[in-house]
């Protein structure tokens, strides 16, 4: 029987080893909706309740199934809503696909109902790759050279079809002129051995043999290489920093890791940026160069992507490859001077001991009195609970702030939020995406109260369809309720110098958990502090999605690992403008600060 377009995109999509297109139907895409049904041992359809989220739902797919991810909308106002999440896969370097309808040709360029200039719209996002099938003989090549470059470049591609180009019978390109044909799909794309000059070895090795103070910085890039890492972090006596999107690939109960780098980071990971002599950089593209070392410091970089490399930090070396191969072939060279192992011995000892103060600092931290639940408390008594194998996908917003610095990331944990688009409303279909990458892990969001207005709340609908289908159905959503946009809040004070604005901050008060029992999941909520490890409790256990609706303080104040003066200055102004919660914020600031300075543990 013959084959229509659509027939045959689901059948090269199946191939590919897609097994979930993310997505929400339209007039544009009904064929391929149609189709869908007809198709056996086709992709899923997963319907979202709105294209933005099936794009960030796509985005968690690839991120935590380390696979392509797959989203559809409807041209117009469709392929309008994907825009936020491709960019956030664009800026994350995440492998997705976007399928995308678009008005009948016939009617293309008669400013039809819905019709925009799609090209327009995704170059920018799209640029790895951005066509449209405009014949059935075009759609093999499209449609492989989109996947392959979306797993090359990490990155979004684009293919639009239009309505009229669905429903025609499918005939594949001809040994023709003008004809493009391609080969079979071939699931191995960008991996392979990537190996740096020997002779750019060779330098870097010396760089690091002579540094005494060696810092390392991981970065997503060094995902696949943590024995690598800490191999060499042994060879060099080096402690290690976490960025953002880093903050899985190495677990923070290892001595030598000094957790998050930045504004959401640890004391002793602005300690070793500070004190090193030598930098290594392995997978890393974090953007503020003011928490690397002072200008002037010694510092090797490995990056695969070469158009990412060197862009930082003022580095001596520069490495393209890998970094597991990479860091195996620079291994191989280390041959430090016997008079450096002294000075590396009292390095690694000084990190350690740094380290081990900071994690006593978070603890007496997460127990400073607040009205009615500190926030770090919240991530302080999910460390010891999460399970092995949990997924953890995070919001942007304050909730960032003590995921970075209070979760204790585990081995085969994994975690992620939207590192450098920082865009609100990830966290939730984040979620959902990563539930059908690995049905048999559990998932952990979380979610700050204005986030899940913007949308987690309608996502919970989605995970209550699909959780049938998930082998291990645990899905928790806490929510930090202080009915505030708390991260913008601090940002008003910290960097503006202006006083919290209740008309833009406030939120509408309402009950999460409440929210979440009348579609048909557990709601909890927590009132005081004691009820938190309590909680985490029932919600880990629960067969099932759970919302854990957390009320917390929104004066405790996500303090830099190093406050600088203008920022001092700019909220004491902020505070002294009228700010209406001068009082709590002081307060709550010297509580925190001090317990840097008060004796803890032994």
């Amino acid at each position: 029987m013959a084959q229509n377009v659509v027939d045959h995109l689901l059948r090269r999509l199946s191939q590919w080893g897609v097994t979930e297109i993310f997505g929400y139907p339209g007039d544009s895409v009904n064929g391929l909706v149609a189709q869908m049904a007809k198709v056996e041992d086709g992709p899923r359809f997963v319907q979202s309740r709105h294209e933005e989220m099936a794009a960030f739902a796509a985005v968690g797919y690839a991120k935590f199934g380390g696979r392509l991810g797959v989203c559809m909308a409807t041209g117009g106002p469709g392929a309008v809503h994907l825009l936020n999440g491709l960019y956030d896969a664009k800026l994350d370097h995440v492998p997705v696909l976007a399928i995308v309808g678009q008005a009948s040709r016939t009617a293309m360029g008669g400013s039809y109902q819905q019709e925009i200039d799609l090209h327009s719209l995704f170059k920018d996002v799209s640029s790895a790759f951005l066509e449209t099938v405009n014949v059935p003989q075009q759609l093999p090549n499209v449609l492989d050279r989109a996947v392959r470059s979306a797993l090359a470049e990490r990155a979004p591609a684009t293919v639009i079809v239009p309505a009229d180009v669905q429903e025609l019978d499918y005939a594949p390109p001809e040994h023709a002129f003008k004809h493009v044909p391609s080969s079979a799909p071939d699931r191995v794309v960008g991996g392979g051995t990537v190996l740096p000059p020997e002779t750019e070895l060779d330098r870097a090795a010396r760089v690091i043999d002579a540094g005494v103070r060696v810092a390392i910085l991981v970065g997503q890039g060094a995902r696949g290489a943590a024995d690598e890492v800490l191999a060499l972090a042994d060879a060099t006596g080096a402690g290690i920093a976490k960025a953002l999107l880093g903050k899985d690939v190495l677990p923070d109960d290892l001595p030598q890791v000094t957790g998050a780098i930045g504004l959401l980071g640890t004391r002793p990971s602005w300690e070793l940026m500070r004190d090193c002599d030598t930098l290594l950089i392995v997978g890393s593209n974090l953007p503020y160069s003011q928490f690397l070392p002072p200008f002037g410091r010694r510092a090797v970089e490995i990056d695969v992507d070469p158009r990412f490399i060197g862009m930082r930090y003022p580095t001596e070396v520069n490495l393209v490859g890998d970094a597991a191969s990479t860091l195996r072939a620079l291994l191989g060279r280390l041959d430090p001077p016997e008079d450096l192992r002294e000075g590396r011995e009292r390095w690694r000892a000084d990190v350690e001991e740094n380290v081990r103060r900071w994690w006593e600092v978070l603890e007496a931290q997460a127990e400073v009195a607040a009205d009615p639940v500190n926030p770090m408390r919240v991530v302080s008594e999910l460390s010891p609970r999460l399970p092995d194998d949990a997924v953890v996908t995070v919001d942007s917003g304050s909730a960032t702030n003590w995921y970075a610095r209070f979760l204790r990331m585990g081995k085969h944990n994994r975690g992620s939020v939207s590192g450098t688009l920082a865009t609100m409303g990830c966290a939730v279909p984040y979620a959902v995406g990563a539930k059908f990458a690995d049905p048999g892990r559990p998932v952990v969001a979380l979610v700050g109260d204005g986030a899940m207005q913007m949308n987690g709340l309608m996502e919970l609908l989605t995970a209550r369809r699909y959780q049938h289908l998930w082998e291990d159905p645990g899905l928790v959503v806490c929510v930090w309720h202080n009915n505030d946009l708390n991260q913008v809040t601090w940002e008003l004070r910290a960097m503006g110098g202006s006083p919290r604005t209740p008309y833009s901050q406030d939120l509408p008060n309402m009950s999460y958990a409440d929210f979440a029992t009348s579609v048909g999941l557990t709601g909890i909520t927590v009132e005081r502090p004691e009820e938190v490890g309590p909680a985490w409790d029932r919600a880990l256990a629960a067969r099932g999605p759970v919302v854990l609706d957390v009320h917390c303080d929104a004066d405790v104040p996500p303090i830099p690992p190093q406050v600088e003066w203008g920022q001092v200055t700019d909220t004491l102004r902020a505070l002294l403008s009228g700010d209406p919660d001068a009082a709590g914020v002081a307060a709550r600031g010297l509580a925190t600060k001090v317990q840097e300075f008060l004796p803890h543990g032994r």
